[in-house]
């Protein structure tokens, strides 16, 4: 499995990373992983899943994490995530 991260701010690509788990984990493990992976790289809190994510990433493979989902105050406009390859 392939998930791509960017970070946008003003529609603006400004930071990206595609993070590769070729792991025996169940899919949802390797969501949450790379979830983590990411959020340590990006020097970033871990995101609160909102029922919007949850469905919106049921749907299309694909959600955006906005301010409502962090604590923190954010630089960036959001952070979106999406499957890029399944196994």
């Amino acid at each position: 499995m392939r998930i791509w991260f960017k970070v946008m701010k003003e529609n603006r690509l400004v930071r990206d990373q595609m993070i590769a788990d070729e792991s025996d984990e169940t899919r949802t493990h390797k969501i949450f992983g790379a979830l983590e992976k990411v959020c340590y790289e990006f020097d970033l809190e871990q995101p609160i899943w909102l029922d919007s994510n949850v469905n919106e990433f049921k749907r299309h493979a694909k959600t955006r994490f906005l301010q409502d989902n962090f604590i923190e105050r954010l630089s960036f406009d959001y952070l979106e995530m999406q499957v890029v390859e399944e196994d």
